[in-house]
Protein backbone atom coordinates (compact mmCIF):
# COMPACT_ATOMS: atom_id res chain seq x y z
CA UNK A 1 0.00 0.00 0.00
CA UNK A 2 1.14 3.45 -1.07
CA UNK A 3 3.20 5.32 1.93
CA UNK A 4 0.55 8.66 2.85
CA UNK A 5 3.36 10.88 3.17
CA UNK A 6 1.46 13.96 2.72
CA UNK A 7 0.68 15.18 6.38
CA UNK A 8 2.42 17.49 8.13
CA UNK A 9 2.84 15.29 11.38
CA UNK A 10 3.63 12.07 9.53
CA UNK A 11 7.31 12.18 9.88
CA UNK A 12 6.58 12.88 13.88
CA UNK A 13 4.58 9.96 13.84
CA UNK A 14 6.86 7.94 12.07
CA UNK A 15 9.74 8.47 14.19
CA UNK A 16 7.58 7.16 17.39
CA UNK A 17 6.58 3.92 14.83
CA UNK A 18 10.40 3.16 13.83
CA UNK A 19 11.38 4.41 17.67
CA UNK A 20 8.77 1.71 19.50
CA UNK A 21 9.15 -1.14 16.55
CA UNK A 22 13.01 -1.30 17.19
CA UNK A 23 12.42 -1.57 20.66
CA UNK A 24 10.92 -4.57 20.12
CA UNK A 25 7.00 -3.45 20.46
CA UNK A 26 4.35 -3.52 18.00
CA UNK A 27 2.74 -0.01 17.02
CA UNK A 28 0.23 1.17 14.59
CA UNK A 29 -1.71 4.42 13.28
CA UNK A 30 -5.20 3.81 15.02
CA UNK A 31 -8.76 5.09 14.31
CA UNK A 32 -9.83 8.37 12.62
CA UNK A 33 -6.26 9.09 10.74
CA UNK A 34 -6.53 5.56 8.94
CA UNK A 35 -10.70 5.94 8.21
CA UNK A 36 -9.55 9.52 6.51
CA UNK A 37 -6.37 8.18 5.21
CA UNK A 38 -8.98 5.06 3.42
CA UNK A 39 -11.33 7.62 2.40
CA UNK A 40 -9.47 10.56 0.78
CA UNK A 41 -5.73 8.86 0.78
CA UNK A 42 -4.66 11.71 3.36
CA UNK A 43 -4.27 12.25 6.93
CA UNK A 44 -4.76 15.94 7.27
CA UNK A 45 -5.50 15.75 11.28
CA UNK A 46 -4.35 14.28 14.09
CA UNK A 47 -2.45 10.82 14.17
CA UNK A 48 -3.38 8.40 17.39
CA UNK A 49 -0.75 5.43 17.61
CA UNK A 50 -1.32 1.93 18.74
CA UNK A 51 1.07 -0.07 20.71
CA UNK A 52 1.66 -3.46 22.88
CA UNK A 53 4.29 -1.37 24.54
CA UNK A 54 2.87 -0.26 28.41
CA UNK A 55 2.75 3.35 29.46
CA UNK A 56 5.91 3.14 31.52
CA UNK A 57 7.85 1.46 28.59
CA UNK A 58 6.74 4.45 26.42
CA UNK A 59 7.47 7.19 28.99
CA UNK A 60 10.78 5.64 28.88
CA UNK A 61 11.38 5.73 25.40
CA UNK A 62 10.58 9.20 24.56
CA UNK A 63 12.35 12.56 26.40
CA UNK A 64 8.92 14.05 26.50
CA UNK A 65 5.67 12.81 27.77
CA UNK A 66 2.50 13.76 29.35
CA UNK A 67 1.00 10.61 31.18
CA UNK A 68 -2.42 11.97 30.61
CA UNK A 69 -4.40 8.71 30.71
CA UNK A 70 -1.74 6.32 31.95
CA UNK A 71 -4.56 4.14 34.24
CA UNK A 72 -6.26 3.82 30.89
CA UNK A 73 -2.42 3.33 28.95
CA UNK A 74 -2.39 6.17 27.15
CA UNK A 75 0.62 8.87 26.95
CA UNK A 76 0.92 12.12 25.36
CA UNK A 77 4.62 11.72 23.46
CA UNK A 78 5.76 15.33 22.45
CA UNK A 79 7.85 15.49 19.00
CA UNK A 80 8.82 19.12 18.02
CA UNK A 81 6.56 20.56 19.68
CA UNK A 82 3.59 18.37 18.46
CA UNK A 83 1.64 16.31 21.12
CA UNK A 84 0.57 12.39 19.47
CA UNK A 85 -1.79 10.16 22.05
CA UNK A 86 -0.14 6.90 22.24
CA UNK A 87 -2.58 4.11 23.57
CA UNK A 88 -1.42 1.08 24.73
CA UNK A 89 -3.86 -1.59 23.31
CA UNK A 90 -6.48 -2.27 25.96
CA UNK A 91 -10.20 -3.97 26.12
CA UNK A 92 -12.69 -2.05 28.83
CA UNK A 93 -14.35 -3.85 31.98
CA UNK A 94 -17.18 -2.58 33.22
CA UNK A 95 -18.81 0.51 33.37
CA UNK A 96 -17.89 3.56 35.61
CA UNK A 97 -19.85 6.74 34.98
CA UNK A 98 -21.28 6.73 31.31
CA UNK A 99 -17.90 7.87 30.39
CA UNK A 100 -14.99 5.83 31.79
CA UNK A 101 -15.01 2.04 31.59
CA UNK A 102 -14.43 0.67 35.71
CA UNK A 103 -11.33 -1.02 34.66
CA UNK A 104 -9.15 -1.61 31.79
CA UNK A 105 -6.74 -5.27 30.68
CA UNK A 106 -3.89 -4.55 28.51
CA UNK A 107 -4.29 -6.82 25.68
CA UNK A 108 -3.91 -6.88 21.71
CA UNK A 109 -4.75 -5.08 18.53
CA UNK A 110 -7.81 -7.72 17.97
CA UNK A 111 -9.59 -7.19 21.35
CA UNK A 112 -8.71 -3.34 21.08
CA UNK A 113 -10.44 -2.89 18.82
CA UNK A 114 -13.40 -4.31 19.74
CA UNK A 115 -14.29 -2.10 22.13
CA UNK A 116 -14.10 0.99 20.03
CA UNK A 117 -17.10 2.61 18.96
CA UNK A 118 -18.02 2.12 15.28
CA UNK A 119 -16.27 -0.51 12.50
CA UNK A 120 -15.21 2.50 10.65
CA UNK A 121 -12.87 3.95 13.68
CA UNK A 122 -11.44 0.42 14.92
CA UNK A 123 -9.34 0.19 11.79
CA UNK A 124 -5.36 -0.46 12.20
CA UNK A 125 -2.50 0.53 10.01
CA UNK A 126 0.78 -0.31 9.60
CA UNK A 127 3.13 2.25 7.89
CA UNK A 128 6.62 0.20 7.91
CA UNK A 129 4.72 -2.66 6.13
CA UNK A 130 1.86 -1.04 4.41
CA UNK A 131 -0.57 -3.44 6.03
CA UNK A 132 -4.14 -2.92 7.11
CA UNK A 133 -5.54 -4.30 10.14
CA UNK A 134 -9.17 -4.82 10.27
CA UNK A 135 -10.73 -6.83 12.69
CA UNK A 136 -14.50 -5.54 12.90
CA UNK A 137 -15.24 -5.46 8.95
CA UNK A 138 -14.34 -1.83 8.86
CA UNK A 139 -13.26 -1.26 5.59
CA UNK A 140 -16.26 -2.57 4.11
CA UNK A 141 -18.36 -0.42 6.07
CA UNK A 142 -16.41 2.71 4.70
CA UNK A 143 -17.07 0.88 1.21
CA UNK A 144 -20.89 0.55 2.00
CA UNK A 145 -20.78 4.84 3.41
CA UNK A 146 -22.26 3.17 7.02
CA UNK A 147 -21.93 4.02 10.47
CA UNK A 148 -21.95 1.09 12.59
CA UNK A 149 -21.51 0.37 16.49
CA UNK A 150 -19.52 -2.24 17.08
CA UNK A 151 -20.73 -5.54 18.55
CA UNK A 152 -23.77 -4.71 20.42
CA UNK A 153 -24.79 -1.26 19.77
CA UNK A 154 -27.02 0.18 23.38
CA UNK A 155 -23.18 -1.73 25.54
CA UNK A 156 -21.03 0.72 23.15
CA UNK A 157 -23.41 3.99 23.91
CA UNK A 158 -23.66 2.94 27.73
CA UNK A 159 -19.73 2.50 27.84
CA UNK A 160 -19.58 6.59 26.61
CA UNK A 161 -23.45 8.12 25.60
CA UNK A 162 -21.17 10.93 23.67
CA UNK A 163 -21.02 8.08 21.60
CA UNK A 164 -24.53 9.07 19.83
CA UNK A 165 -23.63 12.80 18.90
CA UNK A 166 -20.66 11.01 17.29
CA UNK A 167 -22.17 8.86 15.39
CA UNK A 168 -24.41 11.58 13.84
CA UNK A 169 -21.69 13.79 13.57
CA UNK A 170 -19.63 11.45 11.67
CA UNK A 171 -22.55 10.31 9.03
CA UNK A 172 -23.08 13.90 8.40
CA UNK A 173 -19.41 14.70 7.77
CA UNK A 174 -18.92 11.50 5.45
CA UNK A 175 -22.65 11.83 4.14
CA UNK A 176 -23.15 8.04 5.56
CA UNK A 177 -26.20 5.95 6.65
CA UNK A 178 -26.37 4.98 10.29
CA UNK A 179 -26.94 0.94 10.34
CA UNK A 180 -30.49 0.24 11.39
CA UNK A 181 -29.75 -1.54 14.75
CA UNK A 182 -27.38 1.23 15.69
CA UNK A 183 -30.10 4.10 14.95
CA UNK A 184 -32.83 2.25 16.58
CA UNK A 185 -30.25 2.02 19.71
CA UNK A 186 -29.52 5.81 19.88
CA UNK A 187 -33.21 6.51 19.43
CA UNK A 188 -33.84 4.35 22.44
CA UNK A 189 -30.93 5.76 24.13
CA UNK A 190 -31.18 9.29 23.24
CA UNK A 191 -32.28 10.65 26.98
CA UNK A 192 -29.26 9.49 28.39
CA UNK A 193 -27.01 12.20 26.69
CA UNK A 194 -27.80 14.33 29.58
CA UNK A 195 -25.57 11.91 31.28
CA UNK A 196 -22.72 13.36 29.54
CA UNK A 197 -20.84 17.12 30.63
CA UNK A 198 -21.87 20.18 28.99
CA UNK A 199 -18.07 21.09 27.89
CA UNK A 200 -18.33 17.89 25.69
CA UNK A 201 -21.57 18.02 24.32
CA UNK A 202 -20.87 21.53 23.46
CA UNK A 203 -17.58 20.07 21.55
CA UNK A 204 -19.36 17.53 20.02
CA UNK A 205 -21.87 19.94 18.01
CA UNK A 206 -19.15 22.80 17.65
CA UNK A 207 -17.33 19.75 15.46
CA UNK A 208 -20.81 19.46 13.67
CA UNK A 209 -21.40 22.94 13.32
CA UNK A 210 -18.17 23.74 11.78
CA UNK A 211 -18.14 21.05 9.58
CA UNK A 212 -19.35 19.58 6.57
CA UNK A 213 -23.36 19.00 6.05
CA UNK A 214 -24.08 20.51 9.28
CA UNK A 215 -27.92 20.89 8.01
CA UNK A 216 -27.94 16.78 7.61
CA UNK A 217 -26.71 17.03 11.53
CA UNK A 218 -29.20 18.84 12.42
CA UNK A 219 -31.43 16.73 10.71
CA UNK A 220 -30.05 13.63 12.74
CA UNK A 221 -30.44 15.01 15.84
CA UNK A 222 -34.19 15.80 15.46
CA UNK A 223 -35.04 12.59 14.54
CA UNK A 224 -33.46 10.79 16.68
CA UNK A 225 -34.66 12.73 19.70
CA UNK A 226 -31.41 14.20 20.51
CA UNK A 227 -31.83 17.64 19.61
CA UNK A 228 -34.96 17.94 22.34
CA UNK A 229 -32.27 16.33 25.26
CA UNK A 230 -29.07 18.61 24.08
CA UNK A 231 -30.84 22.00 21.79
CA UNK A 232 -34.51 22.22 23.13
CA UNK A 233 -34.39 26.12 22.11
CA UNK A 234 -33.78 24.53 18.24
CA UNK A 235 -36.19 21.90 18.57
CA UNK A 236 -38.95 24.30 19.60
CA UNK A 237 -38.67 26.04 16.18
CA UNK A 238 -40.28 22.85 14.49
CA UNK A 239 -43.88 24.34 13.37
CA UNK A 240 -43.34 27.87 14.24
CA UNK A 241 -44.90 29.25 10.72
CA UNK A 242 -43.44 32.25 8.98
CA UNK A 243 -45.28 34.45 6.23
CA UNK A 244 -44.91 32.47 3.39
CA UNK A 245 -44.21 35.53 0.98
CA UNK A 246 -40.94 36.25 2.94
CA UNK A 247 -40.60 32.17 4.08
CA UNK A 248 -41.51 30.37 1.00
CA UNK A 249 -39.25 27.37 2.55
CA UNK A 250 -41.60 26.56 5.56
CA UNK A 251 -41.33 27.50 9.49
CA UNK A 252 -38.59 28.02 11.49
CA UNK A 253 -37.12 25.07 11.57
CA UNK A 254 -36.74 24.95 8.04
CA UNK A 255 -35.44 28.01 7.40
CA UNK A 256 -32.86 27.53 10.10
CA UNK A 257 -32.04 23.32 8.04
CA UNK A 258 -31.70 25.35 5.03
CA UNK A 259 -29.71 28.41 6.28
CA UNK A 260 -27.02 25.50 7.74
CA UNK A 261 -26.87 24.41 4.19
CA UNK A 262 -25.68 26.73 2.87
CA UNK A 263 -22.52 27.54 5.46
CA UNK A 264 -19.15 26.97 3.60
CA UNK A 265 -16.38 25.00 3.91
CA UNK A 266 -15.21 25.61 7.57
CA UNK A 267 -17.00 28.27 9.16
CA UNK A 268 -15.97 30.46 12.01
CA UNK A 269 -17.61 29.12 14.97
CA UNK A 270 -19.13 32.55 15.62
CA UNK A 271 -20.78 32.02 12.13
CA UNK A 272 -21.82 28.55 12.03
CA UNK A 273 -23.61 28.92 16.05
CA UNK A 274 -25.46 32.60 14.63
CA UNK A 275 -26.63 30.73 11.64
CA UNK A 276 -28.14 27.92 14.03
CA UNK A 277 -29.41 30.38 16.70
CA UNK A 278 -29.85 33.38 14.89
CA UNK A 279 -34.37 33.15 15.05
CA UNK A 280 -34.56 31.07 18.36
CA UNK A 281 -35.96 34.43 19.52
CA UNK A 282 -38.80 33.73 17.01
CA UNK A 283 -41.60 31.19 19.07
CA UNK A 284 -41.20 33.57 21.96
CA UNK A 285 -42.57 36.32 19.99
CA UNK A 286 -44.51 35.43 17.64
CA UNK A 287 -47.76 37.27 17.17
CA UNK A 288 -50.85 36.96 14.32
CA UNK A 289 -52.17 40.26 12.98
CA UNK A 290 -52.04 41.59 9.22
CA UNK A 291 -49.80 38.56 9.02
CA UNK A 292 -47.36 36.59 11.32
CA UNK A 293 -45.00 38.71 12.83
CA UNK A 294 -42.22 38.43 15.05
CA UNK A 295 -41.17 41.86 16.83
CA UNK A 296 -38.03 42.10 18.52
CA UNK A 297 -36.70 38.58 17.77
CA UNK A 298 -33.55 39.83 16.75
CA UNK A 299 -33.09 40.97 20.50
CA UNK A 300 -34.99 38.08 21.86
CA UNK A 301 -33.11 35.69 20.27
CA UNK A 302 -29.57 37.44 21.09
CA UNK A 303 -30.46 36.95 24.87
CA UNK A 304 -31.40 33.67 24.60
CA UNK A 305 -28.51 32.50 22.62
CA UNK A 306 -26.02 34.17 25.36
CA UNK A 307 -27.74 31.93 27.81
CA UNK A 308 -27.82 28.65 26.03
CA UNK A 309 -23.96 28.78 24.89
CA UNK A 310 -22.89 30.10 28.16
CA UNK A 311 -25.12 26.90 29.40
CA UNK A 312 -23.41 24.80 27.39
CA UNK A 313 -19.89 26.20 29.03
CA UNK A 314 -19.01 27.72 25.67
CA UNK A 315 -16.11 30.39 25.67
CA UNK A 316 -17.43 34.01 26.77
CA UNK A 317 -16.06 35.45 23.78
CA UNK A 318 -17.96 33.35 21.47
CA UNK A 319 -21.07 33.33 23.34
CA UNK A 320 -20.63 37.78 23.35
CA UNK A 321 -19.88 37.85 19.35
CA UNK A 322 -23.05 35.09 18.68
CA UNK A 323 -25.60 38.38 20.58
CA UNK A 324 -23.51 40.79 18.80
CA UNK A 325 -24.59 39.14 15.59
CA UNK A 326 -28.02 37.51 15.99
CA UNK A 327 -28.74 41.17 17.88
CA UNK A 328 -27.98 43.03 14.59
CA UNK A 329 -29.03 40.90 11.94
CA UNK A 330 -32.82 42.43 11.15
CA UNK A 331 -30.49 45.69 10.82
CA UNK A 332 -28.98 44.87 7.70
CA UNK A 333 -32.54 45.39 6.22
CA UNK A 334 -32.31 48.93 6.96
CA UNK A 335 -28.86 49.80 5.11
CA UNK A 336 -29.84 51.14 2.18
CA UNK A 337 -32.07 54.05 4.34
CA UNK A 338 -28.99 54.87 7.15
CA UNK A 339 -27.56 58.31 7.57
CA UNK A 340 -23.56 58.02 6.77
CA UNK A 341 -22.45 57.71 10.31
CA UNK A 342 -24.55 54.78 11.21
CA UNK A 343 -23.20 53.05 8.28
CA UNK A 344 -19.92 52.96 8.86
CA UNK A 345 -20.52 52.63 12.82
CA UNK A 346 -22.55 49.33 11.18
CA UNK A 347 -19.38 48.17 8.92
CA UNK A 348 -16.87 48.85 11.97
CA UNK A 349 -18.32 46.35 13.96
CA UNK A 350 -15.77 44.04 15.04
CA UNK A 351 -18.28 40.86 14.10
CA UNK A 352 -19.07 42.66 10.66
CA UNK A 353 -17.84 39.50 8.54
CA UNK A 354 -19.85 37.02 10.53
CA UNK A 355 -22.66 39.34 10.11
CA UNK A 356 -22.29 40.16 6.41
CA UNK A 357 -22.36 36.37 5.42
CA UNK A 358 -24.95 35.60 8.15
CA UNK A 359 -27.20 38.31 6.27
CA UNK A 360 -26.50 36.34 3.05
CA UNK A 361 -27.25 32.95 3.62
CA UNK A 362 -30.81 34.28 5.74
CA UNK A 363 -31.76 35.91 2.67
CA UNK A 364 -30.60 33.05 0.73
CA UNK A 365 -32.66 30.66 2.94
CA UNK A 366 -36.00 32.74 2.54
CA UNK A 367 -36.81 35.34 -0.24
CA UNK A 368 -33.59 35.55 -2.37
CA UNK A 369 -33.04 38.95 -2.31
CA UNK A 370 -29.21 39.77 -1.69
CA UNK A 371 -29.80 43.33 -2.66
CA UNK A 372 -28.83 44.76 0.99
CA UNK A 373 -25.90 41.95 0.88
CA UNK A 374 -24.49 43.74 -2.43
CA UNK A 375 -25.25 47.41 -1.21
CA UNK A 376 -23.19 46.11 2.25
CA UNK A 377 -20.06 44.82 0.29
CA UNK A 378 -20.00 47.74 -2.27
CA UNK A 379 -19.96 50.22 0.82
CA UNK A 380 -16.86 48.26 2.01
CA UNK A 381 -15.31 48.34 -1.20
CA UNK A 382 -15.68 52.52 -1.24
CA UNK A 383 -14.65 53.14 2.37
CA UNK A 384 -11.02 52.89 2.94
CA UNK A 385 -10.32 51.07 6.45
CA UNK A 386 -9.19 54.50 8.00
CA UNK A 387 -12.72 56.04 6.91
CA UNK A 388 -14.82 53.51 8.34
CA UNK A 389 -13.09 53.44 11.81
CA UNK A 390 -11.18 56.99 11.70
CA UNK A 391 -8.91 58.42 14.49
CA UNK A 392 -11.12 60.68 16.46
CA UNK A 393 -10.65 64.51 16.13
CA UNK A 394 -11.33 65.31 19.89
CA UNK A 395 -10.08 63.19 22.55
CA UNK A 396 -11.33 63.80 26.72
CA UNK A 397 -7.81 65.51 26.94
CA UNK A 398 -8.97 68.27 24.61
CA UNK A 399 -12.01 68.78 26.70
CA UNK A 400 -10.10 68.96 29.63
CA UNK A 401 -7.71 71.32 27.92
CA UNK A 402 -11.02 73.17 26.92
CA UNK A 403 -11.74 73.61 30.94
CA UNK A 404 -14.27 71.29 31.31
CA UNK A 405 -13.89 68.27 34.38
CA UNK A 406 -14.71 64.60 33.41
CA UNK A 407 -18.21 63.66 33.58
CA UNK A 408 -21.21 62.96 31.37
CA UNK A 409 -21.02 65.69 29.63
CA UNK A 410 -17.59 64.11 28.72
CA UNK A 411 -18.74 60.99 26.56
CA UNK A 412 -22.14 62.99 25.20
CA UNK A 413 -19.85 65.84 23.45
CA UNK A 414 -17.27 63.17 22.12
CA UNK A 415 -19.87 60.85 20.99
CA UNK A 416 -21.31 63.73 18.91
CA UNK A 417 -18.40 64.80 17.33
CA UNK A 418 -17.90 61.24 16.39
CA UNK A 419 -20.81 60.64 14.77
CA UNK A 420 -20.25 64.12 12.93
CA UNK A 421 -16.60 63.41 11.89
CA UNK A 422 -18.33 59.95 10.66
CA UNK A 423 -20.69 61.37 8.63
CA UNK A 424 -17.94 63.78 7.19
CA UNK A 425 -19.67 67.08 8.31
CA UNK A 426 -16.44 67.62 10.54
CA UNK A 427 -13.21 67.06 9.20
CA UNK A 428 -10.87 68.60 11.30
CA UNK A 429 -10.03 69.29 15.12
CA UNK A 430 -10.35 72.83 14.69
CA UNK A 431 -13.81 72.11 13.03
CA UNK A 432 -14.63 70.39 16.01
CA UNK A 433 -13.58 72.33 18.56
CA UNK A 434 -16.14 75.14 16.73
CA UNK A 435 -18.48 73.36 16.34
CA UNK A 436 -18.34 72.51 20.17
CA UNK A 437 -18.34 75.80 21.33
CA UNK A 438 -21.27 77.10 19.14
CA UNK A 439 -23.40 73.52 20.32
CA UNK A 440 -22.77 74.07 23.57
CA UNK A 441 -22.47 78.06 24.63
CA UNK A 442 -22.14 77.36 28.21
CA UNK A 443 -18.36 76.15 27.34
CA UNK A 444 -15.47 77.88 29.87
CA UNK A 445 -12.85 79.19 28.14
CA UNK A 446 -11.71 82.37 26.58
CA UNK A 447 -12.36 81.17 23.19
CA UNK A 448 -16.15 80.73 24.00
Amino acid sequence: MKQFTDSSNYSAAMHIIRKLVSSGYEALFAGGSVRDMLLSGRIDGDIDIATNALPEAVSRLFPQTVPVGAKFGVVVVIIGGVPFEVATFRSDRGIADGRHPADVVFTDARNDALRRDFTVNGLFYDPVSGEIHDYVNGREDLSGKVIRAIGNPDLRFSEDYLRMLRAVRFAARFSFSIEEATWEALQRNASHIKAISVERIFGELDKMLCGLHPDHALALLDTSGLLEQVLPEVASLKGVGQPPQFHPEGDVFEHTRKALSLLGKHPSPVLAWSVLLHDIGKPATMTVSDRIRFNGHDQAGAKSAWLLLRKLHSSNVLADEVEACIANHMNMMQVKNMRLGTLKKLLARPTIDDELELHRIDCLASHGNTENYGFLREQRRRFAAEQIRPEPLLRGRDLVELGLSPGPLFGEMLSAVYDLQLEEVLSSKEDALKWLRERYPQLPGENR
